[in-house]
């Protein structure tokens, strides 16, 4: 089952009925007691993001989740329009219950397809609501002001139809989020599902916050949450020790070795204030203590290393604080010309600093540079020196660089973790043992950034990359969809980021933009299948723009959002029978809509009006290709190519050019190669057509069974598994292969070939010689680009059945 289970579920039928109830937020009908609350805006994106996880694909293997899944499992049923919550809890007997929150539209949630499915409608109190049961497990539902209410808990249902007083908390807390991420969530700290977000056991949830609520953003191989937090009490939540303090810059990754566990780091401007606020925390008597160690330090910072920990102080004045410890000279060692000494209150830091901090056997000391690390452990000490002096300290290291990228540097707490503390933090959540399939991910961090009663969050759990070397070709994403793909995968321009992503369409005829990073960013369900390639128009020229493609029957253009822009779609009676053509003549986008129909043309404006000044209707016999336009000098051809005609036309589809001889032609598409309209016969000849109708006819050896592409210069042909490059030939292995096409990027020319029966893709340059590590894994043509800021190219196309593989070329 699909790790999308995790994270919604839902349920339902629906019965409508009327309340007085004025509350306008969907968050006002939530239970007071939710305890977890899940805030989806895209399920598309929510759950294609789950499912391509590799973080949460480890995480379905736990009993803990399965279980969950298993009770869940009817649940996934629900077609949203818009926003959803999902609130969970757990009653007395320990069980899951959830309450579901969402806007009512008709196909909501259809049962009559629905096996195992019963329900009951009940009257009480003049409440009406419904009792649903989906493979021995039911739940309850009902609509109150078109909001759709669905809870394992009949009182959440029963008590949604009173005035009940608001959360106000959980309502101020749900204007934090992101109104357009796909999943974001609130946390309150008493939850029974997140107990601990730390290595130290002595800084559980309950005691260090109220509320954590935070937007999502998942990709392939990486977690990233950012948020707040806030405790209302300022004294009873660990989180406000704090309160008027400044964060400092972090820099206890650069004293810890690559080789330990993590650490822990906390800052601050003044170290008096944060006393106070501690004691206040832990109720202790305020009276000032003398700890001049404490003096000139602005982090505290606490290395873990299996069972042994190290605390660092990082000082802003060595000298002063060398001096504090002046009592403390007892030489032990020297390792590595750094002079190891003695300290005699093992348990002075966690006399001053509990819970952060409760380690209380630091015996041993040493000073480098401006940290002073403590610990009882002499060969974690001599670990720390060596990593140090070697650069080969948690800073130096890639994956940690890679999650730094995302976090402040300045942030009054830190926890950053490595695969093996990361697993430990799971296990002591979830209560039972992680197999050892987090070795990956190296880094993992959560921050915490103090402002004015609340504190900014940022959390990350990322798997590291493998090193890239020259000359490679790496996979960087596979995203798996929940049907097979039923097109192949091409990429398209963001106009606000200004780079690629990725747009595919299903077997279901849904279509999908999916950014470079992996993410659905919408699904959106077509009345038939994309014919050929998807066009970018800027319809309204303002540099945004919308997808123009044609089905059977439809023009469509969407936004970037998936959106229909009016007024389309536009539907035709009669099929349409080629892909959609978009002229733009001058560059000055005042773009023409060519459609096909069999023998027949017609001509639109990007606004969807017909375009009366364009004469030619039809054609006399059933068009075989797109009909194309090229600028040849300063003039404009529009090309039409039935059978046994070609017709090539000006702007009003009058005839500009009459070719002299007649062909039989193939259906391969019309180029122009070498300033003359070139296409194929369909006995494999290659014909030419210069400006004047002149007609020139070559014998290339190629079979009926041939494909040719061209550029201005550059001609490829394909026949008998031999691909032809600049009458360069290259002999490939006997397989099913597709149309060979070009690309020219950077005053460079591609030319790529698929065998969809070895499922190989090949890649070859304009001297027919085979880039390096080609052929690799595919299963359609390629799109390829510069998909990013960085200078390598991308290429992306269809893996399995229902998964598209994006690849680098470094």
């Amino acid at each position: 089952m699909k790790p999308f289970y995790i994270f919604f579920l839902f349920v339902f039928i629906f019965s409508c009925n009327n309340s007085k109830n004025k509350r306008k937020e969907l968050v006002h009908y939530m239970p007071q007691n939710s305890l977890f609350v899940i805030k989806a805006s895209n399920l598309e994106s929510l759950k294609s993001g789950i499912t391509n996880n590799d973080f949460l694909q480890k995480l379905s293997k736990t009993i803990t989740y399965k279980s969950l899944e298993k009770k869940l499992e009817p649940l996934a049923l629900l077609k949203t329009k818009g926003n959803l919550l999902i609130g969970l809890e757990k009653d007395k007997t320990d069980s899951l219950n959830f309450t579901l929150v969402t806007k009512y539209h008709k196909g909501l949630f259809l049962t009559d397809s629905i096996k195992n499915y019963t329900e009951e409608t009940f009257k009480d109190k003049n409440i009406n609501y419904k009792k649903s049961t989906l493979k021995n497990i039911s739940f309850y539902s009902t609509i109150i002001d078109s909001v759709f209410i669905a809870s394992t808990i009949k009182r959440n249902i029963t008590e949604a139809f009173y005035n009940v007083e608001l959360n106000k908390d959980l309502e101020k807390i749900h204007h934090t989020l992101g109104k357009d991420k796909a999943f974001s969530i609130i946390i309150k700290s008493n939850n029974p599902f997140i107990t601990s977000l730390f290595t130290n056991k002595d800084l559980p949830l309950k005691s260090f916050t109220n509320y954590i609520a935070l937007d999502s953003d998942l990709n392939q191989d990486q977690l990233f949450f950012n948020g707040i937090t806030k405790a209302s009490d300022s004294t009873k939540s660990l989180i406000n020790i704090f309160k008027n303090t400044v964060p400092q810059e972090n820099l206890t990754q650069n004293i810890t070795p690559s080789n330990s566990d993590g650490f822990l780091s906390f800052t601050f401007n003044n170290y008096s204030i944060l006393k106070q606020n501690l004691n206040a925390y832990l109720l202790k008597d305020s009276t000032s203590v003398n700890t001049p160690l404490f003096d000139n330090i602005n982090e505290i910072g606490v290395i873990y290393e299996d069972n042994n920990h190290a605390i660092v102080l990082n000082s802003i004045d060595a000298i002063a604080t060398n001096d504090a410890l002046l009592s403390e000279q007892t030489i032990v060692e020297n390792y590595r010309q750094i002079d190891v000494f003695n300290f005699s209150k093992p348990e002075f830091f966690s006399s001053q600093l509990t819970p952060l901090i409760t380690y209380n056997k630091a015996t041993k000391y040493c000073q480098i540079d401006n940290f002073f690390v403590f610990t009882d452990n002499l060969e974690m000490l001599q670990n720390i020196i060596a990593n140090y002096q070697n650069k080969t300290t948690l800073s130096n290291q890639t994956h940690f660089k890679q999650i730094k990228e995302q976090l402040s540097d300045e942030a009054s707490l830190i926890q950053v973790s490595n695969s093996s503390s990361l697993k430990n933090i799971i296990k002591n959540n979830i209560k039972e043992p992680l197999p050892n399939t987090f070795n990956n991910y190296k880094s993992a961090a959560i921050q915490f950034i103090y402002d004015s009663n609340f504190a900014h969050v940022n959390a990350i759990v990322n798997k590291a990359k493998n090193r890239v070397y020259a000359n490679t070709v790496s996979e960087e994403l596979n995203i798996k969809l929940e049907s097979d793909l039923l097109n192949t995968p091409k990429f398209v321009t963001n106009h606000i980021t200004k780079q690629k992503e990725i747009v595919v369409q299903d077997i279901n005829n849904d279509l999908y933009l999916i950014s470079n990073k992996g993410k659905v960013l919408w699904k959106k369900r077509l009345k038939g299948p994309v014919l050929g390639d998807i066009n970018q128009i800027d319809m309204y020229k303002n540099g945004r723009l919308q997808l123009a493609f044609a089905t059977p029957n439809n023009v469509y253009v969407l936004d970037r959002n998936g959106k229909e822009v009016g007024p389309f779609p536009i539907k035709f009676n009669d099929a349409i029978t080629q892909p959609l053509s978009v002229f733009d003549y001058d560059k000055r986008k005042n773009y023409r809509l060519m459609i096909t129909q069999n023998k027949h043309v017609l001509m639109y404006d990007a606004k969807g009006k017909p375009v009366k000044g364009f004469t030619f209707k039809s054609a006399k016999d059933h068009i075989i290709t797109q009909p194309q336009h090229f600028r040849i000098g300063s003039k404009d051809y529009i090309t039409i190519k039935t059978k046994n005609k070609l017709y090539i036309l000006d702007r009003t589809g009058k005839t500009r050019v009459t070719p002299k001889t007649a062909h039989t032609f193939s259906k391969e598409l019309l180029y122009v190669y070498n300033n003359k309209f070139t296409t194929s016969s369909i006995n494999g000849n290659l014909i030419t057509i210069d400006t004047k109708g002149n007609t020139a006819t070559q014998n290339l050896q190629l079979t009926e069974q041939h494909s040719i592409a061209t550029t201005s210069k550059t001609l490829v042909t394909y026949s008998e598994d031999k691909l032809n490059i600049r009458s360069k030939t290259v002999n490939l292995d006997f397989g099913n292969y597709t149309t060979p096409k070009i690309f020219y990027i950077n005053d460079k020319i591609y030319v790529t070939i698929t065998d969809l029966q070895a499922r190989k893709i090949h890649l070859y340059d304009s001297q027919a010689k085979a880039l390096p590590n080609f052929p690799v894994y595919g299963n359609s043509v390629i799109s390829l680009d510069n998909i990013d800021k960085d200078s390598a190219l991308e290429f992306v196309a269809k893996g399995e059945n229902n998964a598209i593989i994006l690849y680098q070329i470094n």
